[in-house]
Formats: structure tokens, C-alpha cells, sequence
């Protein structure tokens, strides 16, 4: 279901507004631990509208590698997962090098057969995301961890126990990882320092569905009394907030009018704030949101956070806007160390960016211009979309697998609001 697509291109002729209106998919940061949490349940689960992502082709095919049994409508939107079998405790190197979100899956195992064998994960490039915060929390649940020869194996084999948790960070990963493994462990569990991220809100929604018993998602504390077992549901994923606040970018890096439906306001406060700061005007409402832009752009300053603070994941994107904003603007990147690897492909494109340790300053220059650029990870690679449809001439975008991991159907929907972009195979 996976293979390399290095010798595909995106083709991007810039210069265009983008106007129109564009729909957001199922967010992939959320569809990704629920269908982990789908291995916790005797019966089906049906999950509907999800996105045709490489990462979801992914995970479904590590839960398929476990004993799940994996059945996609004619359209792949809507999947049924049925778990009541499962067969494997490890999950293979193969397909956990791919994704580090294939290292959720060791939650529902440990807390339906008491024992997982996991793949030291890959993912993005980005910087340091260790583990250690997991497997602190599930040794804390009653675990015994053992590390070696590249694989984490964790045993739990008279059942998981809850306990208080503190988290040193408030990782999304381990937050997700830790609900889906006390929902079924022994007695109450306390998760302080939880990340509280949408993406945790939808996941405990649909393990609530599920009949755990979980409150605080959203909050960073996260109380959970565990259950004997979980039946399957049926759920639909929250808008991707990521791809929407990508939408809105790029129509402000055109000058366009874009209505960008099924995103939720609440979800992109501060995107939509500094979006305003840069003189973009943003109209909100229940059904989508919409950017109306000149084309001139004041500078501003962000810098990432924790959610919900403005996002890790749309740094390389503002940072694009940045690059053509009249004056000076600085972008802290505080989540990951090495988050900056677009700065070299946007300075091919003509952008003046220099970097400070976790800081980028951005001088605004009139105009960028095309070039051949790599998506070097999934955020860099739309950033350098949102560039390429800004700028003067043709921009070319290789690497495209890195796009593919977050962005559903990119190269439709950015045609449909009038871009001049095509992707082709050399």
C-alpha cells in the first residue's frame, strides 16, 4: 500500500489568487489513535469520512499486521475495524519505521493482551521525540519495560493498574497512548500535565462511545476509571485544523479569497490571530472560515507551543507568509529542536531568513521566485506549496511522500480554487 514516490513532482506555476471555496478533511493527528483505539474493542468499529493519507494506509496496515481485520467501503472513506481477534503482539519494523504514530498501538495492546513488542519508531525528521515519557507512564501502570535490539517489549501480564501520572511534557503521543491504556486497566487513573489538543478531545470522545469512562479531555488533567472491556462504535473524525490553517496561508500569501469549509474557529485561534496581524481580513463562522487578502502583508512575530498556543505544525507554513511580509519577523520554534529544515529550500526561492538556535528572522523581500525545492518533511513540504503559489514563474516541489502523509487529495483541491498545479512522474 506504501512505496516511494521520489520521482514524482509537484509542478506549481505561481502567481495566481487562489479564490473559491475548499473543504477540509478528517484531521489525520486525530483519525491516527483512534483507529489504534479501534484494537480495543470485542466488537466493530466503524470509523466514517477518512482521508486518503499515507499515514492511514500506514496504521491500518500495522493494526491489520496485529489480527485486526480491516474491511474499506468502495470509497476507503469509511472503514470497519474488527478487533475481536487479535493474533500478534509486535508490531513489525517494516511498518513502524515509517510513522511514529504506529508506536500507539502499544496502549491497546498492553490493555487487551497484557504484552507488546513495538519497533523503535521513525516518522519525520524533526528533532528529538523520544519515547521515554510512554514507557514511564505504562512502568507507572504496572508495566516491566525491556529494551534491545531495536524493539521495546512491555509486559503487563496480570493486567495494567491505575495510578497517578505526571507527564514531563504535555505530549499528544504519550497523553493518547497512556487514555487508551488505563480505559481498560484496574481501578482510577490521573493524568497531570496532559496534553490538550482537539485531537485528545475526538479520541477520548469516541472511547467514551466505546463505554470508558473517561472527563477531562482538554484539560491537562485527564481522570480515567477503568473498564472491564470496550465495544466497537461508530465515529466521525474532527476536521483536520492543520490543513485548514494551510488553506488559509496560502490564500493570504495570493492575495485571494478563499472560503475554507468544515474548519473550526475554535480549533485555530491563534492562526486566525496572527493571520490578522498581518492585515489579512478573516471572517468566521460555524461552517468554515474566510480569508480575504490583498496580497500585502505586514510582518509578525510567532512563537510554537503546546495547544493551545500556535501550533509546531504550522510554523513552516507562517514562516512561508512570513518570507513576503513587508518587515522583520521572528519565529521561535520551542516543541522541536530541528524544525528549520525548510529555511534552506525557501531561500531558494529568494527568501532572507537567518537562523538563531530555535529562532528564525524573517526580512521580508517583495516577491519570491520559483525554483526546485524538497519537501524535507510533511509541514516543510506544504509550506513550500503555499511559496510556490505565491511566487514569481515555476516552482517545483520533489518528495512528495512527505506531503502525501497529511494532505488528502492536495493537488484537486488547490486546483479547484484556480491554481495553476499539476503532479507529474520524471
Amino acid at each position: 500500500m506504501w512505496e516511494e514516490k521520489s520521482l514524482e513532482k509537484l509542478i506549481i506555476n505561481g502567481g495566481k489568487p487562489l479564490e473559491g471555496r475548499i473543504r477540509v478533511s478528517s484531521a489525520k493527528n486525530a483519525v491516527l489513535p483512534i483507529i489504534a483505539a479501534t484494537m480495543l474493542a470485542s466488537t466493530p468499529s466503524r470509523l466514517l469520512e477518512l482521508p486518503q493519507l499515507e499515514d492511514v494506509h500506514t496504521i491500518c496496515n500495522v493494526i491489520a499486521s496485529l489480527g485486526v481485520k480491516v474491511t474499506a467501503d468502495e470509497t476507503n472513506d469509511e472503514i470497519q475495524f474488527d478487533a475481536s481477534h487479535l493474533t500478534s503482539i509486535e508490531a513489525p519494523y517494516d511498518l513502524v519505521r515509517r510513522m511514529r504514530a504506529s508506536f500507539l498501538v502499544m496502549g491497546p495492546l498492553l490493555a487487551r493482551l497484557g504484552e507488546a513488542r513495538i519497533s523503535l519508531p521513525g516518522g519525520c525528521a524533526i528533532g528529538s521525540r523520544p519515547i521515554d515519557l510512554h514507557l514511564k507512564a505504562f512502568e507507572a501502570l504496572g508495566a516491566t519495560i525491556e529494551m534491545g535490539d531495536g524493539y521495546v517489549y512491555a509486559k503487563a501480564p496480570n493486567g495494567l493498574i491505575g495510578n497517578q501520572i505526571y507527564l514531563d511534557f504535555p505530549s499528544v503521543g504519550a497523553t493518547e497512548n497512556v487514555v487508551m491504556a488505563a480505559s481498560m486497566a484496574k481501578g482510577k487513573t490521573v493524568i497531570e500535565n496532559a496534553a490538550e489538543e482537539p485531537e485528545i478531545v475526538d479520541l477520548v470522545t469516541y472511547l467514551n462511545s466505546m463505554g470508558a469512562n473517561i472527563r477531562g479531555a482538554g484539560t491537562n488533567i485527564i481522570r480515567i476509571e477503568g473498564v472491564d472491556h470496550l465495544e466497537g462504535a461508530t465515529h466521525t473524525v474532527i476536521p483536520d485544523r492543520i490543513e485548514a490553517g494551510t488553506y488559509l496561508i496560502a490564500a493570504a500569501m495570493t492575495g485571494g479569497d478563499v472560503y475554507v469549509e468544515n474548519a473550526l474557529s475554535e480549533h485555530l485561534k491563534p492562526v486566525v490571530a496572527k493571520l490578522k496581524e498581518t492585515g489579512v481580513k478573516v471572517e468566521e463562522d460555524v461552517d468554515g472560515i474566510r480569508v480575504i487578502s490583498d496580497g500585502h502583508l505586514k510582518a509578525a512575530d510567532i512563537k510554537t507551543l503546546p495547544y493551545p498556543g500556535f501550533p509546531t505544525d504550522m510554523q513552516a507554513q507562517f514562516m512561508a507568509l512570513t518570507t513576503i511580509a513587508e518587515g522583520t519577523s521572528t519565529i521561535m520554534e520551542t516543541v522541536f529542536e530541528n524544525r528549520f529544515m525548510h529555511v534552506d529550500e525557501l531561500r531558494k526561492m529568494g527568501a532572507s531568513i537567518r537562523i538563531e538556535e530555535r529562532r528564525a528572522i524573517v526580512e521580508g523581500v517583495k516577491k519570491l521566485h520559483g525554483a526546485e525545492v524538497r519537501a524535507t518533511d510533511l509541514r516543510a513540504g506544504a509550506a513550500l506549496v503555499c511559496a510556490g503559489l505565491a511566487a514569481e514563474g515555476i516552482t517545483k516541489v520533489t518528495q512528495l511522500s512527505h506531503i502525501d502523509r497529511g494532505y488528502d487529495n492536495l493537488v484537486g483541491k488547490l486546483k479547484g480554487l484556480g491554481a495553476d498545479i499539476v503532479r507529474v512522474d520524471e
